[in-house]
């Protein structure tokens, strides 16, 4: 938690909490479902909150704002994101029903109320957002091949509506097609944890 605060020092008490809360309960189910690795749960705050949260640093999602988590795995990074902006409405999805299990069971132990978690391929949703964030599901032309169809037109935020998603290492090929479009904005901007080094958040307007 200690650099979750160094970071987001304006934390009220009810989410510095809820992000406290985090710590055990994914100890506790990632015993029973695996849904971070083993040997990464120790990391759990660097690597998987506040990795989450630098989307915070790019946009602050307007009051009222619809937000789809696609392939959430366990519940990033919109977990996370539904604690920071609890007037906004967050849906997680994943094709995988057990690791949907595992963010109903967390969301309802820190009584996160701005979430709903559904089993379910982006193939499958058919409600509209201002915005889609993800971590490196699959390459960006596929995710937008499925989820275009999700982008509300009307805008309510400072950027435009489209996709943040989370990728690191060489997106050099992935990024070609949306070269003019896409915007590449590296997560050590925001932390100094060396962690953070070649990861990125890809921003695309839709």
């Amino acid at each position: 938690m200690e650099e979750i605060l160094t970071y987001f020092p304006d934390l009220t008490d009810v989410q510095s909490h809820q992000l406290t809360m985090l710590g055990s309960l994914y100890r506790e189910w990632n015993e029973k479902i695996n849904v971070i690795s083993r040997k990464d749960i120790d990391n759990l705050y660097v690597h998987h909150v506040l990795h989450s949260l630098s989307i915070a640093k790019v946009i602050h999602f307007k009051s009222g704002s619809a937000i789809l988590d696609f392939g959430t795995g366990g519940g990033f990074p919109g977990i996370p994101l539904a604690i920071l902006f609890p007037d906004c409405r967050f849906k997680l999805i994943d094709g995988t029903g057990k690791k949907i299990k595992v963010v109903n069971e967390i969301s309802q132990a820190i009584n996160l109320e701005n979430v709903e978690a559904e089993h379910l391929r982006g193939e499958e949703e058919k409600e509209k957002f201002d915005f889609i964030v993800s971590r490196a599901v699959m390459p960006l032309s596929d995710m937008t091949k499925i989820l275009r169809k999700n982008i509300r037109k009307e805008q309510h935020n400072a950027l435009p509506n489209g996709i943040m998603t989370l990728k690191g290492g060489d997106l050099q090929e992935e990024l070609r097609p949306f070269r003019k479009v896409a915007e590449v904005i590296p997560i050590s901007d925001f932390f100094r944890e060396e962690w953070f080094k070649e990861k990125n958040i890809i921003y695309l307007p839709l």
